[in-house]
């Protein structure tokens, strides 16, 4: 993006040494202080002056650097005064994902409130009805997925024409998702003269063709690195061993401490929940098979320490804040950049340290060492077996109990290094560790109940 338009002082980023300084409203401040919210973060120093000013932003900071804020508290301001009529909000915040939009909306919650404002969350998997309720009772503030938003506007439940701020939060993940017809949609519907600032920890592709066409002479702020970047985070290579894989995982999974667990597909994110619990170790499974209600139930587990490993798919590479989170592990390596610093991101957040560890096969070296450099990560490669001291102090690994949490565990072949399906071994891989195959068990009974019948008939 090299429109010579648009102001853009990223080295001169305003050195607020409290939310005072910016501007804000005393109602807000007491909030701040009440949420032990004091220093602003350099996102939120740098964008929150030209936001109240009604000035359209187009601002990158890493995931966890304090966007919500930055573009939270100059719409709660802005919007202040005014009282949404049925169906019709006077702010709106696009975000790519459910759990996105929810913590979006608790993270704003207190300081709506001091300010007296009403906020709707509008997303899918939740009671629809519900949500054209709360729109039809008015809230000045929504915040939606694309998608969710779209069917209402088709229902005739929300009207966007007097929505005079408009934010896009993670704008290129919503593109990346095929989301761009329905943000294009909304932003065609808000008013011409409005607000848009668009937020994101990264800025390219689709989002450029947004940010020409509905961002008008927007300041640009880029305060952080990507996500990779980050200082504070260590990233680690592990070279396995094709059947060890399974051991692994269950060793880095039984540590001390949560982590994150990513892998490519629901089937394998489900089965290897089964298998972590069948050992012992409190995990839980998150995708987008999985309902609303669930999604929310698991991650507030999380959350408070109840299960200690989540097991998820990208829906958790973006929108999920967990404090003291510091170690995520792509069980199976990312074979985009973006995916591997938006998966990098849920650690080392609001300047904490964590680290990122990607389990390689031998064969998968060359492509995940594409990956990274691409992604501007630098990771230290180590061979490591399950049981090794070299693999505990990297993650912490160790042997889970082998207690199950869901009661009797299946039973398990004698060989512990036996290949997990869905953690890139083909589906064929138990024959090779001992195990048979349910065709020719099948066979065998067969043949040994024909034996007793011809016995049985004297042949």
């Amino acid at each position: 993006m090299t429109d010579p338009d648009r102001s853009e002082n990223p080295s001169a980023t305003p050195q607020a040494g409290s939310f005072a300084d910016l501007g804000l409203p005393p109602a807000l401040l007491r909030t701040l202080g009440e949420q032990g919210v004091e220093t602003p973060f350099p996102i939120q120093a740098a964008t929150v002056p030209d936001a109240l000013a009604g000035r359209d932003v187009l601002g990158r900071g890493r995931t966890g650097s304090g966007k919500t804020l930055a573009f939270g508290l100059p719409l709660l301001v802005r919007t202040a005064g005014r009282r949404a009529e049925a169906k019709q909000p006077l702010a709106l915040v696009l975000v790519p994902t459910r759990e996105l939009a929810q913590q979006v909306t608790e993270a704003l919650a207190p300081y709506a409130e001091a300010l007296g404002l009403r906020m709707a969350a509008v997303v899918g998997g939740m009671s629809i009805g519900r949500q054209v309720a709360a729109l039809r009772d008015g809230a000045e503030i929504v915040v939606a997925t694309p998608g969710r938003l779209h069917d209402l506007i088709e229902r005739k439940a929300c009207r966007l024409g007097h929505v005079r701020v408009t934010v896009l939060d993670e704008a290129d993940q919503m593109c990346d998702m095929g989301f761009l017809p329905q943000v294009t949609e909304a932003l065609d519907q808000v008013r011409p003269q409005g607000q848009r600032m668009l937020f994101s920890a990264t800025l390219d592709r689709d989002v450029d063709e947004l940010v020409s066409r509905h961002l008008k002479d927007p300041v640009v702020h880029s305060v952080d690195p990507s996500a990779g970047a980050v200082t504070t985070m260590e990233h680690h290579v592990l070279v396995v061993h094709g059947p060890d894989r399974y051991a692994v995982t269950t060793e880095i999974a039984a540590r001390e401490g949560r982590v994150l667990l990513f892998l490519d597909t629901r089937h394998a994110v489900d089965q290897l929940t089964r298998h972590l619990r069948a050992s012992g170790v409190h995990a839980a499974a998150l995708h987008s098979g999985k309902s609303q209600p669930q999604r929310t139930k698991t991650l507030a587990q999380f959350k408070n320490g109840h299960v200690t490993v989540l097991v998820a798919t990208n829906v958790a590479a973006r929108g999920l804040h967990v404090d003291d989170l510091d170690l995520v592990v792509n069980v199976d390596p990312p074979t985009d950049p973006k995916d591997y610093l938006h998966r990098a991101g849920r650690t080392a957040r609001a300047g904490e340290s964590g680290a990122v560890v990607t389990l390689v096969l031998s064969g998968q070296r060359r492509e995940t060492s594409r990956v990274m450099a691409e992604a501007g990560v630098e990771a230290k490669v180590t061979k490591v077996r399950s049981g090794e001291q070299e693999l505990s102090r990297i993650t912490g690994a160790k042997a889970p109990s082998g207690t199950p949490l869901d009661g009797p565990a299946a039973p398990r072949a004698k060989n512990t290094n036996a290949p997990f399906r869905g953690l890139g071994t083909s589906k064929d891989a138990s024959r090779g560790a001992g195990g048979t195959s349910r065709k020719s068990g099948e066979a065998r009974k067969l043949a040994e109940a024909r034996k007793a019948a011809r016995v049985r008939r004297g042949g």
